[in-house]
């Protein structure tokens, strides 16, 4: 069977109340922007004209409608969006600092995206896409823990290529140790891996980034992305290993840069349509210098999915 869905990512699909100054009153105000990293990962490839379709759950209500709505306009496919009248969508209450970084407050006991049953997958679908793409956030909770891990074999028994995200977020998970041990569990799933400079460090408990790298591929990944924030990527595949610079601009909000990093990075790796192996390195840092520009530009405006850019701002910003 022909590859029908370039890429599939399941996952949490959220809102993400961002701060957003002060009322007259002098309290804060929160702006309602849809969010949950595999959508903004998925928002970019679709941007970028990749086949996308999303699985996940939200809640029969007011805020699931708008992430629906959302995708929709996006381009991305919601066949395989549940919306479930017995579970709340899930919020993540975002303050933002002045450089741009953020401290999350989750309200997700449980959350719809938590619910997400093996059973309700589409195997099909599963089955006929080339790329799959998971995250950490999915694990944390039954039964969309069992649900992600069939997910990730059905896709990887039919030759998709696997790709995963961490992505820690610390109030979710009842101890760093546990959460360390669960996303460690499926890495040896994972043909590409992308990880921040924290979970590095959490995964390997080696705070030198080129040693722990190392570690990471030990595991299972052909090619893993470190990103570093304002100082680039940290990529290691095919025996090699070098630190591609960033973009320096001014941040506004960092929610999504890492996704948005991934997506330009995955979106020039599936345009060359070869295998990881075969790559060169000359093509490897294409990716890469094309996930830093689309980051660059994700974190210039507010939100997760809403800062995301179009192919035509990232092409743009390339001849810059």
């Amino acid at each position: 069977m022909g590859k029908k869905v370039d890429v599939v990512a399941l996952g949490e699909l959220l809102i993400d109340f961002t701060q957003a100054g002060e009322s007259i009153n002098g309290q804060k105000l929160f702006e309602q922007n849809p969010g949950g990293a595999p959508a903004n990962f998925l928002t970019v490839l679709s941007h970028m004209g990749y086949n996308t379709e999303f699985i996940g759950k939200v809640g029969d209500d007011m805020h699931g409608r708008f992430l629906k709505n959302t995708l929709h306009k996006e381009g991305i496919g919601t066949d395989n969006l549940i919306e479930d009248k017995n579970y709340f969508t899930t919020l993540a209450f975002v303050e933002i600092a002045d450089n741009g970084e953020r401290e999350f407050s989750f309200a997700r006991k449980p959350g719809a995206d938590t619910q997400l049953r093996a059973d309700e997958l589409d195997k099909e679908l599963l089955e006929g896409c080339r790329l799959f793409h998971f995250g950490s956030l999915s694990l944390t909770d039954e039964p969309a823990g069992e649900a992600t891990l069939q997910a990730v074999k059905i896709a990887k028994q039919a030759g998709a290529v696997i790709s995963y995200d961490p992505n820690y977020r610390a109030s979710l998970w009842e101890s760093e140790k546990i959460a360390a041990e669960k996303m460690k569990s499926v890495i040896k799933y994972a043909d590409v891996m992308k990880v921040s400079d924290e979970e590095i460090v959490i995964l390997t408990g080696i705070a030198d980034y080129e040693k722990a790298v190392d570690k990471l591929l030990e595991m299972g990944p052909k090619l893993v992305a470190v990103t570093l924030g304002s100082e680039g990527v940290l990529v290691a595949a095919n025996g090699q290993k070098e630190t591609v610079q960033g973009f320096k601009v001014k941040a506004v909000d960092t929610t999504g840069a890492g996704d948005s990093f991934w997506g330009g990075f995955i979106s020039e790796y599936l345009k060359k349509d070869k295998e990881i192996e075969s790559l060169s390195w000359d093509e490897i840092k294409e990716c890469a210098v094309n996930g830093n520009k689309t980051a660059a530009l994700c974190v210039q405006k507010r939100g997760g999915i809403p800062a995301i850019p179009t192919k035509d701002e990232i092409e743009k910003f390339s001849a810059k």
